[in-house]
């Protein structure tokens, strides 16, 4: 055969399967949705209890379900399950169950989780225990300790990895002050220096690093999949080594959110996760913020997750926090009344502030603590957020209510901006507070199903 021909029978060749690829769709690379689920939903005595059977439906969204929350023991810094009678109960343990819903949903991976704010000291008012994690890291033994047991957790009842969402010291919250408090302020820090949250951050990175690079090592040999979780409030470049981290995890998990709580912020309410740093606020309080502080720093941009909060903050309004609802509200209290399900103070759940919005349960009811609240967008492009309020009524004798809060619209315009600057994906924080009855809109999972949407088109 001639060179001649050979180069066209190629050329044909070539030609057919060009046309053949421009004649099929090839699906896009998928992103990430990474859905938490707090195993303690499973015990609550009212309609947020979560059975195994209303989590299966988000196994259909989620590329991994990440359960929490393990803890550590103080003493031997052995991971611990924070509910043996939920979690590792023979043949009726959450672990084991949740795990064999991977048979239904083979593409889903299952993660354990450590920490997450939920390793609580029950001794200290419920309050958080990171001394104890710093503790483990500034222990070899304690290191290894920590990691054979998880290892042993995992093998034991089917894991597929661990997200480590260590319990780190958070940033103090931002103080309201009037014109001589700023004063005084300004003199304590010119000779005091500015307040420390860990004097020995910089041993605790090196000592985080070495725990991961440990752990990375133990699991590679079963493929074990390895997540680090950034809590809120915690300063990243303070406690991980941003740049290293790269080597040995397989995806980051940003909690950018709850930049202002009712429990931080008890004087001032504020919208809570703005997705671009807000006039007049500190340019940390946002969420781009602290995503470009991960890329600046040299991490890869697919192996980071932006963390979406599925639920609202509420602050009570007095009669002195105006009419306007425009923020930040001054003269407000960490005092609203707990949500019916959550039953959490100074949260509610997705679905509970839906049913407090225009609906027509309450579209008659003009005035009173049972009127619905007036939805604001912050503004139109959904750089900031959106906010719900009902004025106080002094001569009335009503409170009001502010409310900051994710919906379907805004987790989606945060998805949009994930794909924008081509993260790996979104992590959903969590599945208990999205409306998994769909009690409200009658659609089950409506902020997990909005982001989903906007991930993959």
């Amino acid at each position: 055969m001639q060179i001649s021909t050979i180069f066209i029978l190629i050329s044909l060749c070539s030609c057919t399967w060009a046309q053949y690829r421009s004649s099929i769709s090839i699906p896009p690379t998928e992103k990430r949705l990474v859905c938490y689920y707090d195993s303690a939903s499973s015990v609550k005595e009212t309609l947020a209890k979560m059975f195994i059977d209303e989590l299966e439906p988000a196994f259909q969204f989620c590329t991994h379900i990440v359960y929490g929350f393990a803890g550590i023991e103080r003493d031997t810094f052995k991971a611990k399950s924070l509910n043996e009678n939920l979690d590792l109960d023979l043949g009726k343990g959450l672990y084991r169950k949740v795990n064999r819903l991977k048979r239904k949903y083979p593409h889903v991976k299952v993660m354990l989780s450590v920490g997450g704010d939920r390793d609580v000291d029950a001794n200290n008012g419920g309050k958080e225990v990171p001394n104890k994690y710093l503790e483990l890291l500034e222990s070899a033994i304690g290191r290894q300790r920590f990691i054979r047991s998880i290892y042993a957790t995992l093998k034991s009842y089917g894991f597929d990895g661990v997200d480590v969402a260590f319990q780190f010291p958070k940033n103090k919250p931002k103080k309201v002050h009037g014109v001589f408090g700023s004063i005084w302020k300004r003199i304590k820090k010119t000779f005091s220096g500015s307040f420390d949250v860990d004097s020995n951050s910089e041993k605790h990175k090196e000592q985080f690093s070495s725990l991961i690079r440990e752990l990375k090592t133990e699991l590679r040999t079963d493929n074990y999949s390895l997540s680090v979780t950034v809590l809120p409030n915690v300063n990243s470049t303070k406690f991980f080594d941003i740049g290293l981290l790269d080597s040995y995890v397989d995806f980051i998990n940003l909690a950018a959110f709850d930049f202002y709580t009712p429990e931080r912020n008890p004087q001032e309410a504020d919208i809570t996760a703005p997705l671009y740093p807000m006039s007049g606020r500190r340019p940390e309080f946002s969420i781009d913020f602290v995503v470009q502080t991960w890329l600046s720093k040299g991490f890869p941009s697919s192996k980071i997750n932006l963390g979406i909060s599925t639920y609202g903050r509420p602050w009570k309004m007095s009669a002195d926090s105006g009419k306007s609802g425009v923020p930040p509200i001054a003269n407000v209290e960490n005092e609203a009344a707990k949500g019916e399900n959550a039953q959490i103070q100074g949260l509610y759940s997705w679905q509970e502030v839906c049913g407090m919005l225009p609906n027509a349960n309450n579209m008659y009811i003009k005035e009173g603590p049972n009127a619905p609240l007036t939805k604001v967008m912050a503004d139109p492009a959904r750089k900031s957020g959106v906010y719900a309020y009902r004025a106080a009524n002094k001569k009335k004798n009503f409170d009001g209510l502010w409310i900051s809060y994710e919906d379907p619209e805004t987790a989606a315009a945060k998805a949009a901006y994930t794909k924008n600057l081509n993260l790996g994906g979104v992590a959903l924080f969590d599945l208990e507070f999205d409306d998994f009855r769909g009690l409200c809109m009658g659609e089950k999972y409506p902020i997990l199903r909005a982001i989903k949407y906007r991930l993959l088109h």
